[in-house]
């Protein structure tokens, strides 16, 4: 036997071995590949955040001068039809940078906050300010002049930049409490009404676009603050989540890591002052030296009709946008565009079903993660539903568990040592991130009680941290990560756990129903919350009480049955287009405080029937007697229900 036909031999065996070893971890892994594939994209680009540290580059500003050199005239920001290129964005905020540069009460390290809606001076502002190592505070435009000085004063700022489109929501008392309190006010006009208030636009017409002096812009640490950005505050007033240079660096990369490339055309219709248009979206395109298109506000009538006038490629959605991308009329176009990659988290997997079916197939990259957090998850695999994937790789760039959590208690369940018990393959638990140097909580700024309440201590052993996300976890058979519902909004109804997500996905299968928004309302006597639904219905459709009935009782546990249904003319979300519940509870089912439709799920009649307030006060009537000579009381609740249909008399007894 020649060399010859030793080495063809040896060769064939070696292709042989590869293909059977590809086969087998194919067969008792589907997933092994795309495993891999993503652990090695999350390696690189670990390594290269390292690898341009040790060529200075430490900031988002320092990432974004990087692409002026190389693209200086491709466009960067288009808005309103205006393009604006990366030089053009790079000189503006270089004049920024000049008029702050003459503030001798500003320096460097100093936090400026920035009132403003979607425009190019967002950018640009945020930029220049950044260049001359400003600590920046996103606001949101939709708070109220208590929680927005509130905001000024947690983050330390010394001085506001107000868009001129946010002036007129202002009160007075807040402007002359700033100027009270010696921070400066900076307004995006060329005049202002107010004493002791600068304008920025005129004095951007007569400075120089030179560029600042390196020693401003320059960064020594990428664990350095860049970035306050507040919470929502749907427990109180908002949060100052401490965002550092490293972990902008990091997010930036979530659309590289999705497949875009510096040819896509992303479409942003999201709040800048949230992070994932803000650090997700134009940090994205900085990191792919791609091109945006800006929208004000988002439009769902207008969202098609875009992505096609401007040949998007690339979108980012948050909350209820797709659900409400589904509801609008049909039309031959909607189909005609060049949108391949979708980037969000908050799709319900009916949306998502429905989303795919209707305007073609985009790839959605699911994710979880929250603004102050130190855990993440990315769905890779554009699995329907879920918003991440636990490999055998993962545990070794994360450390992260799924706790048995009491929602009765709020709190872990702890065995009988005083440990944490971690739940089991396919149960829900709370989701806990160990806090060490390579996964850091920096907390929240000017609020060291509601940072420590963030942490979970002494969890598995004495003196381990843990980060407390707040939410509901479960990961399945295959490794999939599914969001089951926040910990304050899942509620417990006879001795049975409700996760609110689950009943609304069931809800909005009927075709009647546009949105549903679930949560427990409290009746007075008995332990836990009552399922109660605010339902919007589609447009021209009516309310079904005996379908609704049917529907749930085909679909959903007894203890999971919303009882009492509100309807909706509008639903209420928060800016990012989530479902507030906060007011729902509040208001629960009183019909003597609540003007919108209610319905009441009668057994007897195998309907939801209208909730009157003569109904309604006789219904806690019957459930005051009944507790009286019941032991039972979610029985005797179902006794109301049933005699109350029948109209007994108000003072009748149950028995």
């Amino acid at each position: 036997m020649n060399w010859c036909t030793m080495l063809y031999m040896w060769l064939s065996a070696l292709a042989a071995g590869a293909v059977m070893l590809y086969v087998s971890l194919k067969f008792l892994s589907p997933y092994f590949w795309e495993d891999l594939n993503y652990f090695m994209r999350r390696i690189r680009f670990k390594m290269r955040i390292t690898r341009r540290a040790s060529k200075g580059i430490h900031s988002l500003t320092d990432m974004f001068m990087l692409q002026v050199q190389k693209t200086p005239n491709k466009p960067f920001i288009i808005y309103e039809g205006n393009v604006h290129t990366y030089q053009d964005v790079d000189r503006r905020s270089n004049k920024v940078a000049q008029v702050f540069l003459r503030q001798e009460a500003l320096k460097k390290g100093d936090t400026i906050a920035l009132l403003m809606s979607n425009e190019p001076d967002f950018i640009h502002v945020w930029f220049g300010l950044a260049k001359l190592g400003f600590v920046i505070t996103f606001l949101n435009v939709n708070l109220h002049s208590r929680s927005l000085l509130h905001c000024v004063n947690t983050s330390a700022a010394k001085a506001l930049v107000i868009g001129a489109d946010c002036l007129g929501c202002l009160e007075e008392e807040f402007i002359f409490q700033l100027l009270k309190n010696n921070i400066g006010i900076w307004l995006m006009s060329k005049s202002s009404s107010f004493q002791h208030v600068d304008t920025l636009l005129d004095k951007l017409d007569n400075v120089s676009d030179d560029p600042v002096p390196p020693h401003l812009t320059a960064q020594t640490s990428m664990i350095n603050t860049a970035l306050y950005i507040f919470t929502s505050g749907s427990t109180g007033f908002p949060k100052a989540a401490v965002i550092s240079h490293l972990k902008i660096l990091s997010v930036c990369l979530l659309f590289a890591q999705c497949g875009a490339a510096s040819q896509d055309i992303m479409y942003i219709t999201l709040p800048l002052y949230h992070i994932s248009a803000s650090l997700i979206g134009i940090g994205g395109c900085i990191e792919l030296g791609a091109t945006c298109v800006l929208k004000k506000k988002f439009s769902a009538s207008q969202f098609w009709s875009d992505c096609t006038k401007y040949n998007v490629t690339l979108f980012l959605y948050i909350g209820e946008i797709c659900r409400y991308l589904c509801h609008q009329p049909k039309n031959e176009g909607e189909r005609d565009h060049l949108v391949r990659i979708a980037l969000g988290n908050g799709l319900r997997p009916a949306v998502w079903e429905e989303f795919l079916m209707r305007f073609g197939p985009i790839r959605i990259f699911e994710f979880y993660g929250a603004t102050e957090g130190n855990i993440g998850f990315f769905n890779y695999i554009n699995k329907i539903g879920a918003v991440g994937r636990v490999s055998i790789f993962l545990k070794f760039l994360s450390s992260f568990e799924l706790l048995k959590y009491d929602v009765w208690k709020e709190e872990p369940v702890k065995d009988k040592h005083g440990w944490c018990v971690k739940t089991l393959k396919g149960e829900a638990g709370l989701l806990v991130a160990r806090v060490s140097p390579s996964t850091p909580f920096d907390g929240y700024a000017g609020n060291q009680e509601a940072s420590e309440r963030k942490l979970l201590r002494d969890v598995f052993v004495k003196g381990d941290v843990y980060f407390n996300t707040g939410d509901l976890m479960l990961i399945d058979q295959d490794g999939f990560v599914y969001f089951t519902d926040r910990v304050g909004d899942t509620f417990r109804w006879k001795g049975e756990n409700v996760a609110t997500l689950e009943v609304a996905e069931v809800l909005g299968m009927l075709d009647f129903v546009q949105e549903a928004n679930v949560y427990g309302v409290s009746v007075k006597g008995y332990e836990g919350r009552i399922g109660m639904a605010a339902i919007v219905l589609i447009s021209d459709q009516q309310f079904d009480g005996k379908r609704l009935y049917k529907h749930v009782m085909d679909f959903l546990p007894r203890y999971a049955q919303p009882q009492f249904v509100r309807i909706m003319e509008v639903m209420k979300t928060t800016t990012t287009f989530k479902h507030q519940k906060g007011h729902l509870v509040n208001e629960g089912f009183n019909p003597e405080i609540i003007s919108d439709p209610l319905y009441f799920l009668d057994e007897h009649v195998k309907s939801y029937i209208p909730l009157t307030k003569e109904i309604y006060r006789r219904l806690l009537l019957e459930k005051i007697i009944s507790n009286k000579q019941n032991d039972g009381q979610n029985d005797a609740l179902m006794m109301v229900q049933n005699k109350h249909i029948r109209q007994i008399p108000a003072k009748q007894d149950v028995m």
